[in-house]
């Protein structure tokens, strides 16, 4: 029997549904929730990602502008727009898609954005106040991982939930959300990542194994335990002669194997991406209701 596939699309449209509601509340407020969009560069994958961002505020009544910068751009010049949009009480959020030219101090500008504007959930003070369970910006694809789990109604409490992935943006956040101390949470969670030794010896113990190794079709379905939920984070172009663009896009999970052993997955794409935007919606309207 196949494993049920967990439906991203279905689940961000419930989000921003209830998204359109809370800004139409706030516009009879006279309070337009606004998010300001720095693109940096010419890389086409960024551009997508910044024009489906823009599509999706116009769709909410979220008011957006999208401030785009030459490549050779200098920290300086970004800091100074980036101290200009802290101040502009037009936007309640702003967001500098990533990643950015190698001469750029990342670390130096997710530290300038203000943390109450900070709707990517990065800044040292979100991160803290998710370890610390208090109010805050939560990064929006481990948080839309959650809304998926939510959706479904898939309960972590006492279960196995293993990460395989160490970055800031997701695998840090994602087992924090993990182990939380609440009724959707109360996982014991594990992180896997390019150090560790036997990776498939842990995998095989998850109940719930969430993958964001920035490998294609790292995990096999030999590495999956009968039964459990995966959900792939992993969004990857691997060439494909057969395919009409001459690549195919796949998660960091081996699809075709998991489906067979795994109860519930994510597909990709349609999974965990709609719900990074969708939660983006989400933390761009609570930074307006803030």
């Amino acid at each position: 029997m196949k494993a049920m596939l967990l439906n991203g699309n279905e689940v961000a449209k419930e989000v921003k549904n209830s998204v359109k509601k809370d800004v139409e509340i706030l516009r009879k407020e006279n309070i337009y929730p606004g998010l300001a969009v720095v693109l940096v560069g010419n890389d086409p994958a960024s551009k997508v990602y910044v024009r489906n961002k823009g599509k999706n505020c116009e769709k909410l009544g979220i008011f957006s502008q999208t401030f785009e910068l030459p490549e050779d751009i200098s920290q300086k010049e970004l800091n100074t727009l980036i101290d200009k949009l802290n101040y502009d009480p037009k936007f309640h959020g702003i967001l500098v898609q990533m990643p950015l030219p190698k001469h750029l101090n990342v670390s130096e500008i997710i530290h300038r954005i203000r943390p109450e504007k900070d709707v990517d959930g990065f800044h040292p003070e979100n991160m803290g106040r998710l370890v610390l369970d208090e109010e805050g910006f939560r990064p929006c694809t481990p948080a839309g991982i959650m809304e998926i789990f939510r959706y479904y109604q898939i309960s972590l409490e006492g279960k196995h939930a293993v990460v395989v992935g160490r970055s800031n943006i997701v695998g840090k956040p994602m087992l924090n959300m993990l182990y939380q101390k609440k009724p959707e949470g109360n996982a014991t969670a594990t992180i896997c990542h390019t150090r560790t030794k036997d990776i498939a010896a842990i995998t095989r113990m998850a109940d719930i194994l969430i993958v964001a190794a920035g490998t294609p079709e790292f995990i096999t379905g030999d590495m999956i335990k009968p039964g459990a939920v995966v959900v792939d984070v992993g969004m990857n172009r691997v060439d494909d002669p057969r395919a009409e663009k001459g690549y195919r896009l796949t998660g960091d999970v081996k699809f075709d194997e998991a489906v067979d052993v795994a109860s519930a997955i994510t597909p990709v794409p349609g999974g965990v991406g709609p719900m990074t935007i969708a939660m983006l919606m989400v933390n761009t309207v609570k930074a307006a209701k803030y």
